[in-house]
């Protein structure tokens, strides 16, 4: 579904790229294409196990430190 803006008789390029960036937000365009840039991908099982292991290996290490009154 394209959009088409075309420039009426005296219209300035300054009045043509508002109302061009005006119809592309009210189209819902604009978001969609930002869901799809910045969308999240999913992690997979092994990455997340990776993640877990990591962040236990972490506590581990931090309970170890505070025993020993380093930080």
């Amino acid at each position: 579904m394209p959009l088409e803006v075309k420039k009426g008789p005296r219209e300035t390029s300054q009045s043509l790229v508002y109302r061009f960036t005006k119809s592309i937000k009210k189209s819902g365009i604009l978001l969609r294409v930002r869901e799809t840039r910045f969308r999240k991908r999913k992690k997979s099982k092994e990455m997340k196990k990776r993640a877990a292991l990591r962040k236990q290996g972490r506590k581990k290490e931090y309970e170890k430190l505070r025993k020993m009154s380093k930080i």
